[in-house]
Formats: structure tokens, sequence, C-alpha cells
């Protein structure tokens, strides 16, 4: 079953553009959008058997790393590049979202929301880093390196003066779009953010 979050990206890519999926995993997004919108897809992924199931599937991936690996790409030679639940797990956050605005026209980002008011609640209570649906790691073992919020996130791009074309908020099966006035109630209540951004 495909995720709720893959759908609205799809929802946000037209038909007949060019996709670079940046931690594309198995391959399920880039499966969906050559299927359905007839996107010219690329994926670059880390895991050499992740890698393995995406070319198994008959899609075109390359095994790399896109804090160091994204370089190799001219600029803007995408009309958009997607990065799904994994800017928190960079090193540096900060140069993988020029490296994205730089090889893509635009970008799609998701991030899982550390401002959910269930990750609050679990840490206010129980006094241990939370486990969700989007957070499922314990934090030993967890790939996070920088924790985020909506709010964060949206106040980070602001910053660098990148364009927010769109912001959704997801909540389970209900997305919601996020602007200025209502930013702190989406905080709280979304367990991910969805940006549709560029330079």
């Amino acid at each position: 079953m495909m995720k709720n979050e893959f759908k609205v990206i799809a929802d946000l890519i037209e038909k007949d553009k060019k996709v670079l999926d940046v931690g594309c995993a198995d391959g399920t997004l880039m499966k969906f959008l050559k299927e359905n919108k007839n996107v010219n897809i690329r994926g670059l992924e880390i895991s050499k058997e992740k890698v393995q199931e995406c070319i198994a599937k008959g899609l075109t991936v390359i095994e790399g790393n896109a804090e160091k690996d994204l370089k190799q790409f001219p600029d803007k030679s995408f009309d958009y590049v997607v990065l799904s639940q994994t800017l928190q797990a960079f090193l540096n956050p900060e140069l993988v979202l020029d490296e994205l605005l730089r090889v893509g026209k635009r970008a799609i980002v998701t991030i899982p929301n550390f401002g959910y008011w269930k990750v609050r609640f679990h840490l206010l209570f129980k006094g241990t880093m939370p486990i969700t649906k989007t957070l499922p790691d314990e934090w030993h073992n967890t790939p996070n390196l920088h924790m985020c919020t909506i709010k964060d996130f949206f106040y980070f791009v602001k910053s660098k003066e990148i364009k927010i074309f769109k912001s959704l908020a997801l909540n389970n099966i209900n997305t919601s779009l996020i602007n200025n006035n209502n930013l702190g109630i989406k905080n709280l209540f979304a367990d991910l953010g969805i940006f549709l951004i560029e330079k």
C-alpha cells in the first residue's frame, strides 16, 4: 500500500516532468510517478540493497550519498527533486537543501514533525524520546541527527530567502495548508510537513 505522503507528493508534480528522488528507498514513489504521471524519473539511494530492489523494478537508480553525490548533477537538471523524510538525518542539512535547489528547479521536502503533540506529550509525561509512526526508532539507533519541527523548517527556509510555493500539514490521512496564521496549530497537530520550495 502506498503512503498517503507519496500521493500528496505526486499531486504536486505535473505530468511529463523530469524528477530526481533523493533517498528513494525501494522505489515505491518512483514507480508510482512513472506509471501515473509519466515522469522521467531517476533515483539516488545510499543502500545497496534498496538500489537492487529499484533496479529489479526497472527503475533507474544510482547508489550514492546526497551529501556528497548531488554535486555530480548539473544546475537545474531536474524539474523537481524530492527528499522524503530524510533531511533530518544528514550531517549538514543546509548543504543538502542548497544542493536540492541547485539541481532542481523546485524541491519537495517532507519532514517528520518533532513538534507533533504526541511527541511533546511522550517527552513531557514519559520523559523518554518518543517513538511514533513517522519517528519509529529508539534514541540510540535513530538516523535522525537534526530534530526539526514544521515551524523550524518554515522559519529556516524563509531566513534563507527560499520561496515556499506550498506547505502542507499531514496528519494520518488529512492534508491541510500551512500558512503564517495557522503555523502554531499545524505544528502541534501534524505529524508530517510537506514543502514545495524554490530558490
